[in-house]
């Protein structure tokens, strides 16, 4: 092999006076790897989908008690978010196709900073609701992102493993909405929090923009073409076989998180502000710690030989037993932070899920499989979160919220969602596409 420092006419950097410019050398090596330039940035935008998703949870009971909401207008007003991101899905996927992952969550970031600001102004339910509107279309291209990017810049089997680091990343938003949240409400006010958030994202969109750097088609196709591409994975047999079982683990995550995760812990386990801001900072450590580890085990998995799918699979089985658990409505403190943890560690496959499905197509299209995936997702989202708040508006109120009776069938609403996916995903293998968890 030809020594590259001679093939330059260099001396070999070993030598005392290159090695200063060797050092320089590397350093600049290391700061254009694509997990510094790419993944850090669109990490920290879904850092912002992450925060603005999970801080219903604890501004939400504060806006309640404030405006006299009922359980019905909090969750329009949370699930709101869900219904314009679930629309905006199609059409940010074939952006992510056609212009790439900088463009795109520029322009987003602009729109979450208006629905912030828009929010941190209003002064009732029509303001709210449009300002979630806007957030929820602002943070519309969070994972797709990164699932579109991880797909150009790095090899099948480090996809899942790439992207479950940035969604630790991310989860830690939820670490910043439990108690940190709670403690600053006192000094700052609601009104204040969405100030700060909207100062935020116009930072992670400046570093988007300034950072991240596109592989996108030389020659773009006429939209027809692409829209034919879009029909033909909607169409697709493997993709509706396998998207339920994936995709409702994210909506249980996003649910729960979003919203209901408080409350729930309020009014059944009968927890006050404090104890219920440290059960959801567990929630929290959860779903971080499930990112990490169902992602990169995943691709090693993978690696080895194993379906992509693998990991999901076991872990949607899971979550429906642990599910079955939080029915009996346990209140000890010690087993509700240690739910509350594993719950979301479970459920955090969700990501690889998506991930191992988009491998049944081109990756020039992946960011159309990947929001085809989160429409199931975030539509299941908001009919869930509202589904639940007309559940427990069927019995009267209590002093401190909603009546138990009602969680459960809630929670049992939730489990038979599962549940069928899981026995559809199973019935569909022997229609010609292999092994459940076959990918």
């Amino acid at each position: 092999m030809v020594d590259s420092t001679r093939a330059v006419g260099k001396r070999p950097a070993n030598h005392h006076e290159d090695a200063p410019n060797a050092d320089l050398r590397r350093v600049r090596v290391t700061l254009r790897h694509p997990f510094l330039r790419i993944t850090l940035p669109l990490a920290g935008m879904n850092f912002i989908n992450q925060a603005a998703r999970g801080m219903m949870a604890v501004v939400g009971p504060v806006l309640a008690a404030q405006y006299g909401l009922t359980a019905s207008e909090l969750g329009l007003l949370a699930s709101a978010a869900f219904a314009s991101y679930c629309l905006w899905q199609l059409p940010v996927g074939l952006l992510l196709d056609v212009w790439g992952p900088r463009m795109v969550q520029t322009s987003m970031g602009l729109t979450a900073a208006a629905g912030f600001a828009l929010f941190a102004v209003s002064d009732g339910m029509v303001g709210f609701v449009l300002a979630r509107l806007l957030i929820g279309v602002g943070i519309a291209a969070g994972l797709m992102a990164l699932l579109k990017a991880h797909s150009v810049w790095f090899g099948r089997a480090q996809v899942a493993g790439m992207t479950g680091i940035a969604m630790l990343i991310a989860a830690s938003a939820g670490l910043v909405v439990t108690a940190p949240m709670e403690a600053l409400l006192p000094r700052l006010g609601w009104r204040g929090v969405f100030w700060c958030l909207f100062a935020l994202v116009l930072a992670v969109t400046a570093w988007v923009f300034a950072s991240v750097r596109e592989r996108v088609p030389a020659v773009r196709r006429p939209l027809s073409v692409e829209l034919a591409v879009l029909r033909a994975i909607l169409l697709d047999a493997r993709f509706w076989r396998l998207t339920p079982m994936v995709a409702l683990m994210s909506v249980f995550t996003f649910t729960y998180q979003g919203l209901w995760a408080g409350p729930w812990l309020r009014d059944v386990a009968g927890q006050d502000s404090p104890a219920r801001a440290a059960t959801l900072f567990c929630y929290a450590l959860g779903l971080m710690a499930g990112s990490l580890l169902t992602g990169q085990l995943a691709s090693r998995l993978q690696a080895r030989g194993h379906s992509a799918m693998l990991v999901p699979a076991i872990c949607a089985g899971l979550l429906v037993g642990l599910q079955l658990v939080l029915l009996v409505q346990p209140t000890d403190p010690v087993v509700l932070d240690v739910l509350w943890f594993v719950v979301p560690l479970i459920a955090a496959a969700g990501p690889p899920g998506y991930a191992a499905i988009a491998q049944h197509f081109p990756v020039e299209q992946t960011g159309r499989v990947s929001t085809a995936i989160n429409t199931v997702v975030l539509g299941g989202a908001f009919v869930l979160q509202t589904l639940i708040g007309w559940v427990l508006d069927f019995w009267p109120r209590t002093a401190t919220g909603w009546d138990r009776r009602g969680y459960a069938w809630a929670m049992g609403l939730s489990v038979l969602l599962q549940t069928g996916a899981l026995i559809w995903a199973w019935h569909g293998r022997g229609r010609g596409r292999g092994r459940l968890t076959e990918a």
